[in-house]
């Protein structure tokens, strides 16, 4: 991600970019890293790997309750 908040990851569903954004803050607040809104390239590999983990295992979570 470039520091101008452009980005090459694409959504499938455009609209749901601040869903996205709220569920990543949500994640990293879990894991006690703090992010800020916009570019946060200042994250160690190991706080940046930490919210992208726990926002796949809350994604896993939840599909797995989706099929209970």
């Amino acid at each position: 991600m470039s520091s101008n908040g452009n980005s090459s990851n694409k959504l499938v569903v455009p609209s749901a970019r601040e869903a996205m954004n709220k569920f990543k803050m949500e994640a990293a607040n879990e894991v006690g890293v703090t992010l800020k809104q916009g570019y946060n390239g200042d994250l160690t590999s190991k706080q940046a790997g930490s919210v992208g983990g726990q926002m796949v295992k809350k994604m896993i979570e939840s599909y797995e309750n989706g099929l209970k």
